[in-house]
């Protein structure tokens, strides 16, 4: 079968997620048949560089052998059960060791397969909370400008973004949002070494104004990503931090996209040295091989589920595959290589690769603004330079030399797996230097 007739088919048959269909049914996109570490290969043998780690979680590279064979290994044992009324020994290893890599004091993992799930568990977690403690009007919630939290009906109400969600609009309960943090195009003019988030102004006013009538504040620490990587001060999360503490709203950190080192710590939370109220985790957590994702909680907002003078408070939220016995064996094995395979060293020395050559890249693009933190490198194209136009000339370009990317906008970025060569990391900028040349 040809390679026309194989994207003809998919066209005719998937409704691909973001991606304008009328478009795509004549483009000239990948069929991917199989991967190994940061390379993709087509049905035809080509090779194409994997720049966003298939959608920011192949953390670990593609085909680990080691996630392999935890994934052989369990099939054998024990394929699927639920969670309700039972358990099983993975699922409870993963939540154990989960507790204790997350920043102190988050305890307690509802699972989920995907992050999605995961921010709905937490919108549900704090809003029955409040229910508990005797504040039922607590039901909205303050967020970031532009932030990006999944595509659930709730999910999109607190992480509105207009050129994604427009038709949406009239069914969402919509959050409160404060100004995000422009740290590219900082207008304050701050230095990130000296910062002390001046930014943070819009949301001390929010939050001042309306926490009687909200549940929680939700934020993706220190990048929001379906913005356009946009990465921020850790004061601005320090100060948030502080400012929930003093108003007795509970903090959601959205790592879905950022967690298991992506930053150059493990978490993001941890890099700014705070530790919110509910945690949620995916992506990385298997390293990219299965869909799983967590909903970390502390043991203050865990005890308020628990049974009180008879009456039961049972959150009914739940997914019929969450903690799969197959994914928690996975996500295990992810657990041991990140730590045996020393990939937050690693990652922190590719880093430096990374930031540097993307710096050059920006020079050949009227010096655009370019915002790095660990393994995330992002360009936001100047007008001068051609904008958005430019970002999808740029990635078309890429496309035909080797190298697989989606822009954000008039943003284009680097996500590679952690743990990539220095080679595969080198040649990605190469590519993305050719194209800004041509």
């Amino acid at each position: 079968m040809s390679y026309s007739d194989w994207r003809q088919r998919s066209a005719r048959h998937i409704w691909h997620p973001y991606t304008d269909m009328s478009a795509f049914e004549t483009a000239d996109f990948p069929v991917i048949e199989r991967a190994e570490g940061s390379t993709l290969y087509d049905i035809e043998g080509r090779a194409l560089l994997d720049g966003i780690s298939s959608w920011w979680c192949v953390n670990l590279g593609h085909s680990h052998p080691r996630l392999v064979r935890a994934i052989q290994e369990q099939v054998g044992q024990l394929q699927h059960t639920l969670l309700g009324g039972m358990s099983h020994p993975r699922a409870i290893e993963l939540a154990e060791r989960l507790a204790h890599i997350v920043p102190e004091g988050l305890g307690h993992a509802m699972f989920a397969a995907d992050g999605t799930m995961a921010v709905e568990a937490a919108l549900k977690i704090a809003l029955q909370y409040w229910v508990h403690r005797g504040e039922p009007q607590r039901t909205r919630f303050i967020a970031l400008e532009d932030g990006y939290h999944g595509d659930s009906l709730a999910a999109v109400g607190i992480g509105y973004i207009d050129r994604f969600h427009r038709p949406f609009r009239a069914a969402l309960q919509p959050a409160l949002t404060a100004t995000a943090p422009r740290c590219a195009r900082c207008p304050h003019a701050c230095q990130p070494e000296t910062c002390d988030a001046p930014c943070f102004a819009g949301m001390q006013t929010l939050v001042h104004a309306h926490h009687a009538e909200c549940a929680a504040v939700i934020v993706e620490p220190l990048c929001q990503g379906a913005a356009g990587m946009r990465i921020y001060s850790p004061a601005y999360l320090r100060r948030l931090s502080a400012l929930c503490r003093e108003y007795g709203l509970l903090l959601i950190a959205d790592e879905i996209a950022v967690g298991f080192g992506r930053t150059g710590a493990m978490f993001a939370c941890g890099l700014a040295g705070i530790r919110p109220d509910i945690l949620c985790l995916g992506k990385g957590l298997t390293g990219g091989m299965l869909p799983m994702s967590a909903t970390m909680v502390t043991d203050a907002v865990f005890e308020e589920f628990q049974s009180k003078n008879g009456e039961s408070r049972t959150l009914y939220h739940g997914t019929t595959f969450c903690g799969n016995p197959i994914t928690s064996a996975v996500a295990l094995a992810a657990l041991d290589v990140y730590e045996e395979e020393n990939i937050l060293g690693r990652a922190q020395k590719s880093a430096v690769t990374l930031r540097n050559g993307m710096a050059s890249v920006a020079a050949l693009l009227d010096d655009s603004p370019l915002s790095s933190l660990g393994m995330i490198a992002s360009i936001e194209i100047k007008a001068s330079a051609g904008g958005a136009a430019r970002a999808v000339r740029m990635v078309q370009q890429a496309y035909q030399r080797g190298l697989f990317i989606r822009p954000l906008g008039d943003t284009i970025y680097l996500w590679p797996p952690l743990n990539i060569r220095e080679s595969d990391l080198q040649q990605m900028v190469d590519i993305l230097t050719e194209a800004a040349q041509s």
